[in-house]
């Protein structure tokens, strides 16, 4: 099987963003005073995929952010720079 990166680690600017939409998502569910499952129900989840997005841990596809940013009545915007 192939390794994505040589050891096994992301470098570190894929978990700096994976870290800031974990806690653009956080923040966005609090704010809206959903749960965890209440977030997993609305997109069609498992509460365990939103709990691992939200702790850094999942690499969530483009997909599954717009669907998120959807059900918190968010749009999702990606910039490259």
């Amino acid at each position: 099987m192939n390794k994505r990166y040589a050891d096994d680690m992301p470098p570190a600017e894929a978990m700096s963003a994976r870290e800031d939409v974990a806690v653009q998502v956080r923040d966005a569910r609090k704010a809206l005073r959903l749960t965890q499952q209440n977030l997993a129900d609305m997109t069609g989840t498992k509460k365990s995929n939103i709990s691992r997005m939200e702790s850094g841990r999942y690499n969530p596809s483009l997909d599954f952010l717009v669907k998120i940013a959807s059900s918190l009545g968010k749009e999702l915007t990606v910039r490259i720079r």
